[in-house]
Order: structure tokens, then C-alpha cells, then sequence
């Protein structure tokens, strides 16, 4: 039996770059999920949906708030060869939220340059962990904030659609 290229034969772990790509589990797909509603939504829009009572929280920076860039990537067609498609401003942050006799890690990640953005989504973050906040916060905050990008998309496809020119080719006979 040949090993496959990507495989060791000296017995020890693969590098964590190299390793395969693996399913997550429910919990981690779940705030996967929520962390990119949060992250593609407004600062305006997290103010105005955010609890009332976010700015009376204890917590603390764990990794304030920091910009850097990144490289976006695209493939051609959607599916095809991947490339560099050019650099990127993005703000990170962590926190570490202490509520209710618990103390949860939020992370934000959000484009562009607002620390203020990347913080109160970290916040959010830590606070969607919490069991007695999830559900509230799920459908007070998460959802509507869903909706409304699934609604901004649907827009753009339509205006989109509406100027999809179909070309077709008639074809000549050799007569």
C-alpha cells in the first residue's frame, strides 16, 4: 500500500495546515453561523437590536481591539482555480465576558476598520454562549438581522437578474 502524497510515513502528526478539512460539530456550526450574521451585519445595525443591558456587562479585553488586512481569494467561475483577488482591512477582537458566574470568550472579526464593531461582536458573541441568553439573543437579535441580509441578497439578485442579457447563436448551413 502506497501512502498518499499528503500522508507522513515517520509517524508523526500532520502540520495543522496540511491537515484534512473535517465536518464541524453541531455546536460549532451553530455559532459559525451566528458569528458570520453578526459579522456581516451594521455597526448601526448591532446598536439598535444589541440588549440594553450589553454596556452594563463585566468584562475584559483578552485581545483588544486590532486592525490588520487579509487576502481575499476567489475562483474563477465560483468553482475553479482559486487566486488572489487582492487585500482587505479587517478588525479583530476578544473578550472575556463575566456573567452570571461564568466566564465565556467572545471573538469578532469584521471588515474594515470600526474596533467598536469587532468589540460588540465579540461581545455578542460571549453572550450567545450563555444558556440563559442564547435563545433570546437567537430570536431578538440573530434572526431579525438573518432576515434582513437574506433580504438585502435577494434584492441585489434581482437587480442583478434584471440585466442578464441571454446571447445565442443562430447557426448558418454550408449551403
Amino acid at each position: 500500500m502506497t501512502p498518499e502524497p499528503s500522508a507522513r510515513t515517520d509517524g508523526k502528526a500532520q502540520p495543522e495546515s496540511r491537515a484534512q478539512p473535517h465536518a464541524p460539530d453541531a455546536a460549532t456550526a451553530e455559532r459559525q453561523r451566528w458569528l458570520g450574521v453578526l459579522a456581516k451585519a451594521s455597526r448601526d445595525e448591532l446598536e439598535s437590536l444589541a440588549p440594553d443591558f450589553l454596556d452594563r456587562l463585566t468584562w475584559r479585553h483578552l485581545r483588544p481591539p486590532e486592525i490588520g488586512m487579509v487576502m481575499l481569494r476567489g475562483r474563477s467561475g465560483g468553482d475553479g482555480a482559486r487566486f488572489n483577488l487582492g487585500e482587505t482591512s479587517v478588525t479583530r477582537c476578544a473578550v472575556q465576558l463575566d456573567h452570571d458566574g461564568r466566564q465565556l470568550t467572545g471573538h469578532g472579526y469584521v471588515m474594515g476598520r470600526d474596533k467598536r464593531h469587532a468589540q460588540l461582536v465579540a461581545l455578542l458573541d460571549a453572550l450567545l454562549q450563555h444558556p440563559r441568553e442564547h435563545d433570546r439573543l437567537e430570536t431578538r437579535l440573530v434572526a431579525p438581522l438573518a432576515a434582513m441580509q437574506e433580504a438585502r441578497r435577494q434584492r441585489q439578485a434581482r437587480r442583478a437578474a434584471a440585466t442578464k442579457v441571454d446571447f445565442f447563436t443562430l447557426v448558418r448551413g454550408d449551403d
